[in-house]
């Protein structure tokens, strides 16, 4: 099964770790990517992402051409960081991956597994 991990944060904790903790659980992240790729749990990559204020969001409107915003959506105090996408047999399986991403030594961090859906049966592209 494939599974996205999204890595979740609030800037306003992160704020107040100090640059050296920091940097020392960035080295722990990459480590962390090494170990993943190397036990074949790494389905599809992943990225990190930008920080919240250069997104762009397309709202729906009512059947007119989508709104186009600069910025998130919403005004949640949590932002996506990053994700990656996960191949493991099983759900216990992937929380077990997810346990071990370092970032979850730092305040204010979470992350959000989520199951793909799978359309391979499907015989016309959605």
């Amino acid at each position: 099964m494939q599974y996205v991990l999204m890595f979740v944060d609030r800037p306003e904790l992160r704020e107040a770790v100090s640059p050296e903790r920091l940097e020392k659980v960035y080295g722990e992240i990459y480590g962390w990517f090494e170990q993943q790729y190397a036990a074949g749990h790494i389905a599809n990559g992943g990225a990190e992402l930008q920080p919240p204020e250069t997104a762009t969001t397309l709202h729906a409107a009512d059947g007119a051409e989508p709104l186009v915003v600069d910025g998130p959506f919403s005004e949640a105090k949590e932002v996506i960081g990053g994700f990656t996408v996960i191949e493991v047999p099983d759900h216990d399986t992937a929380v077990t991956v997810a346990r071990t991403w370092p970032g979850l030594q730092t305040p204010g961090v979470s992350v959000e597994l989520r199951p793909i859906v799978d359309h391979s049966d499907m015989t016309q592209p959605v």
